[in-house]
């Protein structure tokens, strides 16, 4: 995307909720993650380095541009838009958490918990791109044993959320693409 002259990624997911304030439908502007995967070697930026595309070992002190987030917030408020923050956390997935990674992800700073965006984020730092991350909670993740384990039908329930969230991420979206033109 920056080769063809792209210069901002608004990166969006589906994530669970970690922390106990979040709720399914919740936005949640993403201000840090954690990108497990990439720490336990699978890091997009792994092998040679291209330096006309970004420097060996980019910055991620401010993966998030805190302007972006700062129109964000702004947009959020003036159309009404509740909108959490948070760190976001990656794991490779394909299955939910087990209640003891949701305790552990929890206990290091994570707020919520997703498959994607970390290694995106990364490569567009790399690229010298600005981000913002937002993630549509979709659901809770579970930190004890349920009596019911989570199925095929946890997976529709967090489809139907987010069909649910869309028109508010399009009404966040849209000003904010207006108000950054």
């Amino acid at each position: 995307m920056r080769a063809l002259g792209v210069e901002t990624l608004i990166a969006t997911n589906a994530a669970g909720g970690i922390r106990p304030d979040l709720e399914t439908g919740d936005l949640m502007a993403i201000t840090d993650h954690i990108n497990f995967v990439g720490m336990a070697g699978q890091h997009p930026l792994r092998g040679p380095n291209n330096d006309d595309w970004g420097p060996r070992f980019p910055a991620m002190s401010r993966a998030y541009d805190p302007e972006l987030l700062a129109a964000l917030r702004s947009q959020a408020k003036r159309k009404g838009i509740p909108l959490k923050e948070g760190v976001y956390a990656m794991v490779s997935g394909p299955s939910f958490e087990t209640p003891a990674e949701v305790r552990y992800l929890r206990l290091v700073g994570a707020d919520s918990v997703g498959m994607s965006t970390a290694p995106e984020v990364t490569v567009a730092n790399h690229a010298g791109m600005r981000v913002l991350g937002i993630s549509l909670i979709s659901n809770v993740a579970i930190d004890a044993v349920q009596a019911e384990p989570l199925d095929a039908a946890s997976h529709h329930e967090v489809l139907e959320a987010g069909k649910r969230a869309v028109p508010q991420l399009l009404a966040l979206l849209e000003g904010l693409l207006s108000e950054l033109a």
